[in-house]
């Protein structure tokens, strides 16, 4: 248990999908997932384990923002072991090209607001996707003739 997530160590999964709103996190649970429990409800903060197909997920909310986001990653990552964190959800988009309802798949995320910058200072770090993960997600988005872009991802400030 930590300050954040009252979940036993195993009931969360190595792979943990995160949407920021808590309650998309319980309808994805719930439309997804094969007999999804509840392991996290601290303040107001859902998370589910259940099963897709054959492999264990959990599904739970960032909150928004990446100090909140921050928060339950490192929780996840470091005392609870999950090992692939996917973020999932919406996003505001500034570009005439980029629709309601099409999957970004980005290469990168930067940002001048970061908790990073008090680590880097006037560098910009922006941390990159696992190849073989974004790959994947791109045959998948592929295969099922889904429409995707695939770039970096530059948030509204710098436009």
């Amino acid at each position: 248990m930590t300050p954040h997530i009252n979940a036993a160590k195993e009931d969360i999964a190595d792979i943990v999908l995160m949407p920021g709103d808590p309650y998309r996190a319980k309808w994805a649970a719930e439309n997804f997932l094969t007999k999804p429990r509840l392991v996290n409800q601290v303040r107001g903060m859902l998370g589910f384990t259940g099963n897709y197909k054959d492999t264990e997920i959990t599904i739970h909310g960032s909150g928004m923002g990446m100090p909140s986001l921050s928060i339950y990653v490192n929780e996840l990552i470091k005392e609870y072991g999950a090992k692939t964190l996917i973020r999932i959800g919406s996003c505001g988009g500034m570009q005439k090209f980029v629709k309601i309802r099409d999957i970004i798949l980005a290469q990168t995320a930067s940002s001048t607001q970061t908790p990073s910058s008090t680590i880097f200072r006037e560098l910009n770090f922006a941390p990159c996707a696992d190849f073989d993960l974004l790959s994947a997600a791109a045959k998948a988005s592929q295969d099922k003739k889904a429409k995707y872009i695939l770039e970096e991802f530059i948030p509204p400030m710098f436009l």
